[in-house]
């Protein structure tokens, strides 16, 4: 058994520890269970409940979960809402044109659902098994041997003032050691970004290139729900070398999900993704849909779009990646949570093979890499490869070439390369700056007002979750070559360029309104921003979305 790395910290023992409540790291954690009832597993979750940092369009494919729990509709799986029909435009700015849906988009026999919900269903099975979950304990800190294998995970410490010091109310983290640590942290996860450094994960694969996606949640007229109804556009609000599009999702209950993403390989630093989503609500044929109707949640969240060639290296002593932690998200399908579930699933069979010969901590379970490799999965990834970089030459080109490789289904020989989001952004001297329309308060709104309907909260006496690494770069660097790009990416009003009594520049981070959407820190073009995990369960509280 490891020693205790810090020895004023209690610590636990697991077989497993797993970061992250998400669909993989639930559907990781059934699996294990289902093959091994003697294994200890458990789950480590930042949000104050499972579910509550959950946002995702969704259109589900049921083909993991079908594999992994075949009765769930015997079981009370919140699939309630089948897909029923799919539709494709693109929009003018007064009009649109009907295009043939996408084969990959075709959603028949898939669900249109609330990811939030699911996964607290997942959290119901697994706990049904043994697996223990603790809500409200984000991994803040991985755990080493003398070896620099992977050992385990620490929580973070309660109790830590604005300033570092200790509160009266200070308790230190706890440590879970593990003989093999899952990461399912997500999207961009802070310690995910760590080890794919610490190990070089990304040797021999491209960079992450990611989008970021903004939700709302609303009830409609009843006589304007149309239950199952899916409608994803791409062209206006966007300009022409802008990957983006929207999605409207016609759930059960006079709920309809509306959302937009844009790519965050975009250039023009005046660009607002949020203010694009509003501005896109207002297109004649949008906007009725939505008159009568009440805006009841909002959220926001960055998503993997690298697909195939930005998957790194899966493994490392000690532990695994999976679900979109590792990028397994299929962007033309416009679905990444079957392909999540999968990735967990196939870890917990290499890991519990692995275990069986393997009693030590920090080995590596190599075998978990060409599990994946001959997963249906990895197959469905390398088919749609060439479909997201296309579009870094423009619309046009990324059309063409989808429908190129759409029809040669993935076979050419080549694999188009992905970029780095933050090294794409241009210069404010070469662009005009956007001028967005003022929220109406009715079928528009400010970013503040929005968050509010997140319910997210932070701890004001804490030490700030956004860090730079270098206080003078907003206004030395970023203001004066990008118009510090923060105050408009960022989908909560998190970053202000505001003037400090003696009338300089300086950046006024509102960190209390920060809904863990993790763009800040892939965005920024000096790379200057470390997201890290706050105290606590602080963040959102999703709902249903």
């Amino acid at each position: 058994m490891p020693n205790s790395v810090r020895p004023d910290r209690e610590n636990m023992e697991y077989d497993v520890v797993i970061i992250g409540a998400g669909p993989s790291g639930l559907a990781c954690a059934i699996k294990l269970k289902q093959l091994n009832q003697d294994l200890n597993v458990c789950i480590l979750e930042k949000g104050s409940e499972v579910g509550a940092h959950i946002l995702s369009g969704a259109v589900f494919e049921p083909r993991a979960l079908n594999e992994l729990i075949p009765d769930w509709k015997e079981k009370g799986a919140p699939l309630i809402t089948k897909a029923k029909k799919d539709i494709f435009r693109f929009l003018t700015k007064t009009g649109s044109f009907w295009f043939p849906t996408p084969p990959q988009m075709h959603n028949k026999g898939n669900y249109i659902i609330s990811l939030g919900n699911l996964t607290r269903w997942l959290a119901e099975q697994a706990e049904e098994l043994g697996v223990e979950i603790f809500p409200g304990f984000a991994a803040a800190e991985v755990l080493y041997d003398e070896n620099d294998n992977v050992i385990g995970v620490a929580t973070g410490d309660m109790g830590i003032d604005k300033d570092g010091n200790q509160t009266e109310a200070f308790e230190p983290g706890m440590e879970l050691h593990a003989r093999q640590v899952v990461f399912a942290e997500g999207c961009h996860g802070s310690l995910t970004k760590t080890l794919i450094n610490k190990y070089n994960l990304r040797e021999n694969s491209d960079p992450q290139t990611y989008g970021i996606g903004i939700k709302e949640l609303w009830e409609i007229n009843p006589e304007k729900h149309d239950a199952g109804k899916i409608l994803h556009t791409i062209g206006w609000p966007m300009d022409k070398e802008t990957y983006g599009g929207s999605w409207l999702y016609h759930l059960e209950d006079n709920l309809v999900s509306v959302g937009f993403v844009v790519g965050l390989d975009y250039k023009n630093p005046y660009l607002s993704p949020y203010q694009e989503m509003q501005r896109y609500k207002t297109h004649p044929e949008i906007k009725d849909l939505f008159e009568g109707g009440r805006r009841i949640a909002y959220g926001a969240r960055a998503l993997v779009e690298g697909g195939f060639q930005s998957i790194p290296k899966l493994t490392f002593p000690g532990g695994v990646l999976i679900g979109d932690t590792a990028g397994f998200l299929n962007t033309p399908k416009i679905k990444g949570n079957h392909t999540a579930m999968k990735s967990g699933m196939v870890a917990a069979e290499s890991i519990v093979a692995h275990l069986s010969t393997n009693e030590e901590f920090g080995t590596e379970c190599t075998s978990y890499q060409s599990d994946m490799e001959k997963s249906w999965v990895w197959s469905e990834l390398k088919k749609v490869r060439n479909i997201r970089p296309g579009f870094h030459k423009g619309l046009l080109h990324g059309l063409i070439n989808a429908a190129f490789e759409t029809i040669t289904a993935g076979l050419a020989p080549w694999t188009l390369k992905n970029h780095a989001d933050h090294e794409q952004l241009g210069k404010a001297s070469d662009y005009e700056p956007i001028e967005y329309p003022k929220p109406d308060g009715i079928l528009t709104f400010d970013r503040l007002t929005n968050v509010s309907f997140s319910n997210t909260n932070h701890a004001e006496d804490q030490p700030v979750h956004l860090q730079l690494i270098d206080p003078s770069i907003p206004v030395q660097v970023n203001l004066k070559e990008y118009d510090e790009p923060a105050q408009r990416y960022c989908p909560a009003g998190v970053y202000e360029i505001i003037k400090d009594d003696a009338e300089e520049y300086k950046l006024q981070i509102n960190s209390q309104n920060c809904v863990h959407c993790k763009t800040c820190d892939i965005k920024d073009p000096s790379q200057n921003i470390n997201w890290v995990v706050p105290q606590g369960s602080d963040g959102p509280n999703y709902p249903n979305m």
